[in-house]
């Protein structure tokens, strides 16, 4: 049986909301495992056979008014188990329950002070002491007569039915969205609802997720073979040793250094998983195949297809020197589904592909082991440590799966990858050595296509302009630069200048997620 169907769970019936992912991680931290499905494809049948503690029914960009843009089966309110509906989700709890929803006279967006009116188990501890709170706030419509049964929690100075309740059927609607920060004590909120109205016992922890995976390799794979391809970062990391502990050697790795990785990451790579943690790994230079296909190419779509194909190539031409291989494992994560497969649904999913959903061709006729694809990435570095992987492993920043090729828009060519090379090494030794690498999400150098003069000494130089990027990010769906004291910039400027040659300016990147990415290309 698979992780998802056995664990007592809540069921996050999304809605297309920017913030689903955020309400699943939030329970998740608080114990329970949380599982993301669509309105459009769940139903009252297929709900009736999982183990469901509670649902949660998301906001998102729709109105109640407009039916054929949403679905939802009404029988799902007779399953017996709570309800919490957030934002649209209050709505449309609200709505099919009898309730009336009109559009707000005035729209409420960012904070709100909201006023306790009653008690409830679903707000203990969550009012201050003069019963107040101040919560975010994100709607345009607004409940405007309650269901039957239900009663006022709080209001709002716009909108009076901002918290309800049928404690009886254990219905609950928040106009608010208690799972962002900016919402205090949120997260008490959301516990109430999982511990104190839904009795559900902690079942999600590292140590729990290890135990059950480790299970649920063995129980698809029995005693076959599995190949990994193995990058080095986090997430095939924490995949290749699970599968050791779980398989032992009929686990074989395919490690294909491409010419674009990090400075010294191959030899750290081979280091960790053949020397110390003795995992049968099979090495591939294949730099100079890389290098000479990508020679004169510059669109950025086409760099990543041709490495990704290539990967594929190599990856491929390794694999069938394995003998009787039955299955491919992928580090593919929750988010990876939920943005490039469109698990929910969702007006707002299907946002990018990833080189690692579906990126391997059918051809192979090999089936996928996917272990890590319910976490989210913080869950899975907390994984790798309960794995006894080292910290230098799973604090690493994340890296893309083209490497140095987009981080260098233009023409790629050794002596760029080289000159590049260095100056991200000498940024990263930085921020640890000044103990800030753990305090940003993702930093890097980056080459522009362009020279500009300087003055080193009585000469004119004439070379790259080198682009730092340092975000802060919760899971890098949106992100924020990180604000570095001038004294920081000054000296690693200083280092990469004097250190580099090749290199006569350097600039920092100050722009957010959006309207940017994280990656120039």
């Amino acid at each position: 049986m698979s992780l998802s169907n056995n664990l007592n769970k809540i069921i996050i019936i999304d809605f297309g909301s920017q913030f689903t992912q955020l309400i699943a991680r939030r329970v998740r931290e608080l114990g329970i495992f949380s599982e993301i499905v669509s309105h459009k494809k769940v139903s009252f049948k297929a709900l009736l056979k999982q183990n469901i503690g509670g649902i949660i029914l998301s906001g998102g960009p729709l109105n109640v008014y407009e039916k054929n843009k949403f679905n939802f089966d009404k029988k799902i309110l007779k399953l017996g188990k709570p309800i919490l509906g957030i934002c649209f989700g209050h709505q449309i709890l609200s709505k099919m329950l009898g309730g009336k929803v009109k559009k707000s006279n005035h729209r409420e967006f960012g904070l709100a002070e909201i006023n306790k009116k009653s008690n409830s188990l679903l707000t203990k501890n969550f009012f201050d002491n003069k019963n107040k709170n101040d919560v975010w706030m994100s709607h345009a419509d607004q409940v405007s007569k309650m269901p039957k049964n239900f009663k006022i929690v709080a209001s709002t100075k716009n909108s009076k039915l901002t918290i309800i309740e049928d404690a009886k059927s254990k219905f609950y609607g928040v106009q608010f969205h208690p799972e962002v920060t900016h919402t205090k004590k949120g997260k008490i909120l959301l516990k109430n609802f999982l511990f104190s109205i839904c009795k559900m016992k902690k079942n999600w922890s590292s140590k729990d997720q290890k135990i059950k995976l480790i299970r649920e390799i063995k129980d698809q794979v029995g005693k076959n073979k599995v190949i990994c391809g193995l990058s080095g970062g986090v997430d095939s990391s924490v995949v290749a040793q699970l599968l050791s502990k779980a398989i032992g050697k009929n686990l074989t790795c395919i490690f294909v250094n491409n010419g674009l990785l990090r400075k010294n990451e191959e030899t750290q790579v081979v280091e960790t998983f053949k020397k110390r943690l003795k995992i049968n790994l099979i090495y591939v230079n294949a730099e100079k195949e890389f290098i000479n296909k990508l020679s004169n190419v510059t669109d950025p779509e086409k760099k990543r297809k041709i490495i990704g194909n290539l990967f594929i190539k190599i990856f491929e031409r390794y694999a069938k020197k394995i003998k009787n291989v039955k299955f491919l494992a992928q580090g593919t994560l929750y988010p990876d589904l939920i943005e490039s497969k469109s698990v929910t649904g969702s007006q707002t999913s299907k946002i990018k592909s990833h080189h690692n959903v579906g990126g391997l061709p059918k051809r192979m006729k090999l089936k996928l082991v996917e272990p890590l694809k319910f976490l989210f990435k913080d869950e899975v570095r907390k994984l790798g440590l309960e794995l006894k992987l080292s910290k230098d492993i799973i604090s690493r920043h994340p890296f893309p799966g083209p490497g140095l090729a987009i981080r260098m828009p233009g023409s790629i060519t050794n002596e760029k990858i080289k000159v590049l090379k260095e100056a991200d090494y000498l940024f990263i030794n930085e921020l640890k050595k000044t103990n800030l690498y753990h305090k940003i999400w993702q930093a890097y150098a980056a080459l522009l296509p362009v020279k500009t003069v300087g003055v080193m000494g009585d000469n004119r130089t004439y070379e790259h302009i080198c682009l730092l990027r340092a975000i802060t990010s919760e899971d890098g769906m949106t992100a924020d630069f990180y604000n570095f004291d001038k004294k920081f910039l000054q000296t690693i400027s200083n280092k990469i200048i004097n250190n580099i040659v090749g290199i006569n300016r350097v600039v920092y990147d100050i722009t957010s997620k959006p309207p940017s990415t994280i990656e120039l290309e």
